[in-house]
C-alpha cells in the first residue's frame, strides 16, 4: 500500500495521469492559420487555411501543461486564387477528397524563456504522420468587455512538404523549382476558456 501510494506521488508530480480540467477552444474569427511557400526562386505566395476546429486542455496560467489538439479542413485553403486552390486541393498535392484532414496532437509544450515555448506533437497530414517542432510565444492573457477570457499565442515553424508526399513540382529553363519545398508557417491563435 506504501509503494502504491509513493508512486502515485510521484507520478502526480511529475504531471504523468494528470488530467487538465480547464478547456480552451479555437477562438476562429480572431485566428489565422497561414503559411508561405517559395515561388520560381524569387518570390513568395502565401495562403491560410480558414475551418480548423479543436482544443487545448490547460489548468496553469502559463500553459505550461497544455494538451494541444488541433484539425485543420485541407478544402478550406486560400490563396486568393482559386484555380490554384483547386490545384492545391487536387492529387497533385493535398488529395483533399482523400486526405480532407491535416490534424496535430500536441505532446510536449516546454518552456525555453520568458513567454516562450517549444511545442512538439504530431502532425498528420496527406497520410503521413511526422513529429514536428514548433516555436511557440504567448502573448498573454485578458478578460474582454463580454467577460470572456482569451489567451493568445504566435506559432511559427517550417516543414518540409516532400517529406509528406507532396511531391509535384517543375522547373523552369533556369534550373528554379516552380514551387519550394520548404513551407513556413504562420499561426496565430485566440483561445476561448470554456471550463
Amino acid at each position: 500500500m506504501k509503494r502504491m501510494l509513493f508512486t502515485l506521488a510521484i507520478l502526480t508530480a511529475s504531471g504523468i495521469g494528470y488530467a487538465q480540467k480547464t478547456t480552451w477552444a479555437y477562438d476562429a474569427s480572431h485566428a489565422k492559420v497561414g503559411f508561405s511557400i517559395s515561388h520560381f526562386g524569387i518570390s513568395e505566395t502565401e495562403g491560410k487555411f480558414t475551418k480548423f476546429s479543436g482544443t487545448v486542455l490547460s489548468d496553469k496560467p502559463d500553459f505550461s501543461d497544455a494538451v494541444i489538439d488541433f484539425t485543420i479542413d485541407v478544402n478550406s485553403i486560400n490563396t486568393e486564387d482559386q484555380k490554384r486552390d483547386e490545384h492545391l486541393r487536387s492529387a497533385d498535392f493535398f488529395d483533399a477528397t482523400k486526405y480532407p484532414s491535416i490534424s496535430f496532437k500536441g505532446k510536449r509544450f516546454k518552456q525555453v524563456a520568458k513567454n516562450r515555448y517549444k511545442l512538439t506533437g504530431d502532425l498528420t497530414m496527406h497520410g503521413v504522420t511526422k513529429e514536428v517542432s514548433l516555436d511557440v510565444v504567448y502573448k498573454g492573457t485578458v478578460v474582454d468587455p463580454y467577460k470572456n477570457t482569451k489567451a493568445g499565442f504566435k506559432v511559427s515553424g517550417i516543414l518540409d512538404r516532400t517529406q509528406y508526399g507532396l511531391m509535384w513540382n517543375g522547373k523552369l529553363a533556369g534550373g528554379e523549382l516552380l514551387v519550394g519545398n520548404t513551407v513556413s508557417l504562420d499561426i496565430n491563435i485566440e483561445l476561448l476558456k470554456k471550463i
